[in-house]
């Protein structure tokens, strides 16, 4: 890998937010993003579009940056998994042909050798005209990299989630309250049974290309759905019931962000022993019967070394 030679941030396709005051998180759908609180953040801008393939082929052209999912993995690092399958690759969508059990993830994702950011859909896969779709397969280390090389950063959880509001604050979803994803489609998302039934009323079985939905009130686009992002933020279960805890990484509501990963790792696999950052904003895979979190207070946990066929990401920058 070449050395990186760091970018000025360019303000180009950026949006200036406010900053401000707002209600954080929501106590009518999931659990983990309970309990509402006021959160002020300061000021910054926020790239307008997801980064996208053509903006992150740049990069790695200049650099010569190789993502984790294109990188030999280590036997001593995965000591029950079969050797055979410890090959480059990544975790891609694989649409059912009828209804499944819905808490088995192995009944729609795959791990398929040779996949990564320039190969989404396998090794025979290409970005032939989807340049202008958002950059997927990235785990955490490779966005961070990106952010690094173009003088920017990845958002904190707070800071995300206040600039999906769009102003609208305690609202469910970007645009309001009425879920309207099968009437009038907002955003990218799953219209049917999932993980089979996909009745395409937003036109788009996968992802789509940045900026073909409205913008939120901020003038930012893709803010819900197409692909979740990552944030700067280590996942905390719930800050209310575990405070104690996390007293020691999370400053208060100002500017709050989580930067001890001590309590991030997943508690139902206690095996699994990578930490997890926030992803927010949903993808095209979330649908109302499994996974309604095509809103800005929706959050959910990612290991820090996986990337996968509906994970993206945007920056920002503080000024």
């Amino acid at each position: 890998m070449s050395e990186v030679k760091i970018i000025k941030a360019d303000l180009t396709d950026m949006i200036k937010i406010p900053g401000g005051k707002f209600l954080m998180g929501s106590e009518n759908f999931y659990p983990e993003e309970s309990p509402v609180h006021e959160v002020t953040v300061d000021g910054f801008y926020m790239d307008k579009y997801l980064v996208t393939n053509e903006e992150y082929e740049k990069f790695v052209n200049e650099t010569g940056y190789v993502t984790v999912a294109e990188r030999p993995l280590d036997p001593g690092e995965y000591p029950s998994v079969d050797p055979e399958l410890l090959v480059p690759g990544a975790l891609v969508f694989q649409k059912a042909k009828g209804p499944v059990n819905l808490y088995d993830y192995h009944n729609w994702w795959a791990w398929v050798p040779g996949t990564s950011w320039k190969h989404p859909k396998g090794p025979e896969s290409s970005l032939s005209g989807k340049e202008k779709y958002p950059v997927v397969h990235i785990a955490f280390e490779d966005a961070e990299a990106y952010t690094k090389w173009i003088g920017k950063e990845l958002p904190t959880e707070a800071e995300w989630e206040f600039a999906a509001r769009g102003g609208l604050d305690g609202k469910n979803f970007i645009w309001g309250d009425e879920d309207v994803q099968f009437s009038k489609p907002q955003a990218n998302t799953w219209q049917g049974e999932f993980p089979y039934q996909n009745l395409l009323i937003d036109e788009y079985e996968g992802t789509s290309p940045v900026g073909e939905f409205a913008p939120n009130g901020y003038g930012l686009f893709d803010m819900a759905g197409n692909v979740w992002e990552w944030t700067n933020d280590w996942y905390v279960l719930n800050l209310d019931e575990r405070a104690d805890e996390f007293k020691s990484c999370c400053t208060p509501a100002v500017n709050p962000r989580v930067d001890n990963p001590g309590g991030s790792f997943d508690e139902c696999q206690p095996q699994v022993k990578i930490p997890r950052k926030v992803v927010k904003g949903g993808s095209h895979l979330c649908a109302p019967n499994y996974c309604l979190r095509y809103r800005p207070a929706a959050r959910q946990p990612q290991m820090i070394d996986t990337g996968m066929s509906h994970i993206g990401f945007r920056c920002i920058v503080r000024k």
